[in-house]
């Protein structure tokens, strides 16, 4: 199993528009530093899986027939404005895992092309390629799922957009024996929202959860900039992720 961030970045990316600060000025200057929107690829036993769909170029990095399926946490225009123009292909049907949610995102449901949409409820399993997937319920302004991911030995959990976790979700994966948890963390310390995890309460979900590691995505342009100023902020087993980067296996 194979878990990589395509982005990492909440709505707004990084660079943020119109802003010349130092961090947006290294970004502008540097790949490497730039935020897309937050999703990833998973990979299992030769499958390719998509977590959100918030990449604009999603045809030009999958070609036909290479995607097996996709995950989706929730309906936000930055999780899901990929599917717009992928919905149009011709060829097999892509399945897309999915919250319910009755208002979906603007003519998904109306117009889904290829996609087929299949809504999932929280806490019930389900068998991707001899992986299991368990959806989680997430603490968000839409219905928001995060993902379990059990395959052979090794679990992953892949948690955005969320406000701490329900209890019911905290509780299940303080039961498990986590290899990564990949967590929403849009803020910087003490700056608050209904709606994402700030640097505090990342931390912890990271010290009652115990995984081997946890990454943040969803990071925001105030959290990049704080995180500039104080570098040793997070223990060893945590780290900020970044576009393009495998996050399982570590290698």
């Amino acid at each position: 199993m194979r878990l990589k961030l395509l982005g990492s970045g909440n709505a707004a990316g990084m660079p943020l528009y119109g802003c010349a600060c130092e961090v947006c000025i290294e970004a502008s200057a540097n790949r490497r530093l730039q935020r897309t929107p937050c999703s990833a690829q998973l990979e299992i036993d030769g499958r390719t899986y998509l977590l959100d769909a918030g990449q604009m170029n999603l045809t030009q990095q999958f070609p036909a027939g290479s995607l097996d399926g996709i995950l989706l946490t929730h309906f936000h225009v930055d999780h899901v404005q990929g599917l717009f123009h992928l919905r149009w292909g011709v060829g097999e049907e892509i399945p897309v895992y999915c919250p319910e949610d009755g208002e979906g995102c603007a003519d998904l449901y109306k117009h889904p092309g290829i996609l087929r949409f299949h809504a999932q409820q929280a806490y019930v399993p389900f068998v991707l390629e001899g992986g299991q997937v368990t959806p989680l319920s997430l603490n968000h302004s839409k219905p928001t799922l995060g993902y379990l991911i059990a395959w052979q030995n090794a679990q992953i959990a892949y948690l955005t957009d969320t406000k701490g976790l329900p209890p019911k979700t905290a509780e299940l994966l303080g039961r498990q024996k986590l290899d990564l948890m990949v967590i929403d963390c849009s803020l910087m310390p003490g700056c608050d929202h209904p709606g994402h995890n700030n640097l505090d309460d990342a931390l912890v979900l990271h010290k009652a959860i115990r995984p081997r590691r946890s990454v943040l995505t969803h990071i925001g342009h105030d959290l990049d900039i704080w995180l500039k100023a104080n570098p040793q902020a997070l223990p060893d087993n945590l780290s900020v992720g970044h576009d393009e980067q495998l996050v399982y296996p570590i290698v």
